[in-house]
């Protein structure tokens, strides 16, 4: 399999000196110990190690300025001299505004990796621009791409996916967009904000482009199938559920995915439902939860102690409600007790619900909230499903006969 080869030694001196912005001398690593300014950073770790090793140089006044902003020209020069790979072409002349700038060369070489798609600038390059996060991401993501034919069909396969960040739900993500994003945290390329967020017009910062980097010399050198949290988002793009990736538990011969656009009409005839999505989160360790999903939907205001243990997992059910009876409330909702597959409980606290911007089973007057979704306009929502390693299969039968079911995978 093909790769890209990132030479990290190369990478950390590039880090340092191609995305300085004052010509004046810098500090040679072996003057100082540490940068003044990096004392409790998050990317301290990562920038001492290259300092200690003698590759890292920063600002004459011993600063490295971890927050400053990287243009797309900067960015676009590390990837192109950290790699070893040759790209089929480096014809010049993608951009006019490039013409006689430093930094054409090197962008063109990235262009000729595939990093850079000249179809996405079609007003010019504008090579000092700060490169946004957005960028970042799919940049990377379009080399590993360009090298890696499983790359190549992650890409594909997450364009539907559900993105665990909260730009997702609040504005939403395009699908031209997702599959960037997707790779990115699916690999730890990039990761989200304590707020939740992507960052999608976020300006990278030094810190982060140098992290990023590093970073990419690890991901370059590991197939795509050996990330769970990138199974999980290419699992969830084709199937609607990550079952296969986290969980002991299989649909078998039957498909959430061929079950999204069915409909199944509540023997009480309160609702009728759509399943949208099943995500699970190993939540057996409820300190340690497991999976690219875990931060979305649970964290400590969310455990119940007696079923947050060894041998439960959590599933999250996305369905999308269409009320027939009204009023229509959280009763008729749970007295139906053959659509199992698709109820489930409330989540414990509105924390993740608030921060991250999705629907879930309301608490207060849900009567009132289910009135706003009635004449068929239905209201899409999240709910949590307990379910026990062992457990004997379970389905049920959609309006028009198919019968969508999981079971254990030993079965």
């Amino acid at each position: 399999m093909k790769k890209i080869i990132l030479n990290s030694l190369l990478i950390v001196s590039m880090v340092c000196t191609s995305l300085l912005v004052q010509s004046r001398p810098v500090l040679a690593a072996e003057q100082s110990a540490t940068f003044t300014d990096i004392k409790g950073h998050w990317a301290k770790a990562a920038i001492d190690t290259a300092v200690k090793n003698g590759y890292f140089k920063g600002y004459a006044d011993g600063t490295f300025k971890p927050n400053g902003s990287v243009t797309r020209a900067e960015f676009a020069a590390l990837l192109a001299r950290a790699s070893k790979a040759q790209p089929e072409t480096t014809q010049p002349g993608n951009f006019p505004d490039l013409a006689g700038h430093w930094s054409e060369t090197e962008v063109n070489r990235a262009i000729g990796l595939g990093y850079i798609n000249v179809s996405d600038y079609p007003n010019g390059f504008k090579p000092s621009t700060p490169i946004t996060r957005m960028e970042i991401a799919k940049w990377m993501a379009s080399g590993l791409a360009a090298a890696d034919p499983e790359y190549k069909q992650a890409l594909q396969d997450t364009v539907t996916t559900v993105l665990p960040v909260k730009e997702y739900f609040k504005p939403g993500v395009s699908q031209s967009q997702a599959p960037y994003i997707a790779v990115s945290l699916g690999t730890k390329l990039m990761s989200g904000y304590p707020d939740g967020s992507f960052g999608l017009t976020q300006k990278a910062t030094r810190a982060e482009a140098s992290a990023i980097l590093l970073r990419l010399n690890e991901v370059g050198q590991q197939p795509a199938a050996s990330f769970v949290g990138l199974n999980e988002l290419r699992e969830v793009g084709t199937k609607r559920t990550n079952m296969e990736s986290i969980s002991p538990f299989t649909t078998g011969k039957s498909s959430f995915n061929d079950a999204a656009e069915k409909t199944f009409t509540f023997k009480n005839k309160s609702c009728i439902v759509k399943l949208n999505h099943f995500i699970f989160v190993n939540a057996q360790d409820p300190k340690n939860p497991k999976g690219i999903y875990a931060p979305l939907f649970f964290d400590e205001s969310e455990i119940i102690a007696e079923q947050d243990k060894p041998g439960v997992y959590r599933a999250y059910v996305e369905v999308t409600i269409y009320p027939l009876k009204s009023p229509f409330s959280i009763g008729d909702y749970y007295s139906d007790h053959d659509s199992g597959l698709f109820t489930g409980n409330r989540t414990r606290t509105d924390n993740l619900k608030n921060k991250y911007g999705y629907n879930t089973l309301p608490y207060d007057e849900p009567q009132q909230f289910f009135a706003n979704y009635m004449d068929g306009k239905g209201v899409t929502l999240w709910q949590v499903q307990f379910i026990e390693v062992g457990q004997s299969k379970k389905g049920l039968t959609m309006d028009d006969g198919y019968w969508l079911y999981y079971k254990p995978k030993e079965e």
